[in-house]
């Protein structure tokens, strides 16, 4: 319960007797204090370690702060929020001398360097070059050779060859010149591996940032100017840096969305590419490379362009196989409606079949039911099975106003094309009426109201009189924004 009466605390481990607080109307929960957050956000694993961490006395020689820890591990553990008043209590029972608002600054602090001290040593290869500094600044060259080297070993032995990659060999480099020029006089230096390294994380970093750049403002409209490009690129095309797959990758990734002209050239490449260099990098990298591709190849599906279905579809398998359209082991249903729509384009009918039943319990909980119910759906209609198209449409509740208009857009097929115009006179009209309840969907409005015009037009139309088909075909073709428009171009003849 949120607002219990009585509320039973546990107190330190070691006093072995529970706190009981009268609750309050008046009393504040915790839940928006910064510290509270933070604490909420971790893992089991993590509060345990922190609580080892607050209690060490190289980090902390307060009680307060251990009391507090345990207050709020408790509430972590039990489910509910922290209150002011309770916190209070058992800062004030303590013997040390720091308010409860205190005790919430120290502890918060102790968060924030637990935090970033798991962060900075959670990745051997880069704390065993901070190690290296270490030794250099104390003239311990021994140990210094020694930790240098297993540095660089453990960046070579990892499978990774991204930015940080490049990044972490250059400090290495670094480290090296700096500890030689304090013992060589007349050796020559590691200047120019340590300069080639810092080049190539760089030219990673800004093509992948130009990529990223590109993308955002075609869907946004924004403008970004991202300095020294012209240079970058010019210079991996004389230097041959193309041929480093991390560099290769965004920079055709960054051509194919701006070079229309060589588009597809530069698109084959990146794909090539990804396919054979797909494991040196990292999950999350990986994932925003397959959704740049496919969301540029879903943009050239939009324009009609030929060939980008079979890519694109290429692409979401790969990804799917590599589980990277998953986000905390969900996949959104934008991606499962795409994937659909390009394999029913395509033909892969059994395909997408097996790919709405084996991924179905992927989908968010509140979608689920109608999205697969909808893809389904597609699929029999596809396969001209209209009976099962329409019972699976009857399944679901479609709450989203877009699939709505999805499932009701495919009645309207179902119906013109089964004969049954009296059902899709009465249908074209609730649809009318939906279409006009709902100003809130943009271009959708327009898209669907069309729709439903050039279905009506259909259905008056006398297809003996040539000149009447061609002036609606043509008035067809002319609409910039219709979705239906090979169906409605098929039905023409």
């Amino acid at each position: 319960m949120r607002h219990p009466q009585i509320l039973s605390v546990p107190t330190t481990p070691d006093s072995c007797k529970r706190v009981q607080f009268v609750a309050n109307q008046n009393d504040e929960f915790m839940e928006k204090t910064l510290l509270w957050e933070a604490f909420a956000s971790l893992t089991a694993a993590e509060a345990r370690d922190f609580g080892k961490f607050v209690r060490s006395p190289f980090f902390n020689a307060r009680q307060q702060p251990i009391v507090l820890f345990d207050y709020l591990d408790g509430c972590r553990r039990s489910g509910r929020l922290p209150k002011d008043s309770e916190a209070a209590v058992v800062i004030n029972k303590t013997e040390g001398g720091i308010k409860a608002r205190q005790a919430n600054t120290v502890l918060l602090a102790l968060l924030e360097k637990y935090l970033a001290y798991s962060e900075k040593f959670q990745d051997e290869g880069r704390a065993k070059i901070r190690l290296a500094a270490a030794y250099r600044k104390r003239n311990l060259g021994k140990h210094f050779n020694i930790t240098l080297r297993e540095a660089r070993q453990n960046r070579e032995q990892q499978p990774w060859r991204h930015a940080d990659y490049f990044h972490d060999l250059n400090l290495v480099e670094w480290e090296r010149y700096q500890f030689d020029t304090l013992t060589l006089r007349t050796e020559v230096f590691n200047l120019q591996a340590t300069s080639d390294l810092m080049d190539t994380a760089f030219i990673v970093r800004k093509l992948q940032l130009a990529c990223a750049a590109v993308s955002h403002q075609t869907v946004y409209k924004a403008e970004y100017q991202i300095g020294l490009l012209n240079e970058v690129l010019a210079f991996v095309e004389s230097a041959n840096l193309i041929e480093t797959p991390a560099v290769g990758l965004y920079y055709h990734c960054y051509k194919f969305q701006v070079d229309l002209q060589e588009a597809g050239q530069h698109f084959e490449r990146f794909r090539t590419i990804l396919a054979t260099h797909s494991e040196a990098f990292p999950p999350d990298e990986l994932r925003a490379l397959y959704l740049l591709a496919i969301n540029f190849g879903i943009k050239k599906i939009n324009q009609s362009a030929e060939g980008w279905l079979r890519a694109t579809l290429d692409l979401y398998q790969s990804a799917l196989s590599r589980k990277l359209l998953l986000e905390n082991g969900q996949i959104s249903r934008f991606a499962f409606n795409n994937i659909i729509a390009i394999a029913l384009r395509i033909g892969e009918l059994d395909w997408v079949e097996n790919f709405i039943l084996e991924h179905k319990s992927l989908l968010e909980r509140q979608w689920r039911e109608a999205t697969a119910s909808l893809g389904l759906a597609r699929v029999a209609y596809a396969r001209r099975d209209f009976k099962t198209a329409l019972l699976n449409l009857q399944r679901s509740d479609y709450k989203d106003l877009i699939n709505n208009l999805t499932a009701k857009t495919l009645q309207l097929k179902i119906f013109y094309e089964s004969g049954e115009f009296d059902l899709l006179e009465n249908h074209l009209k609730g649809m009318k009426n939906y279409i006009k309840r709902h100003t809130s969907i943009g271009y959708h409005r327009t898209n669907y109201g069309l729709i439903v015009s050039y279905t009506q037009q259909l259905m008056s139309l006398d297809f003996r009189k040539k000149e009447a088909v061609e002036a609606l075909r043509a008035a067809i073709v002319g609409e910039e924004i219709l979705t239906e428009k090979e169906w409605f171009l098929g039905v023409l003849g």
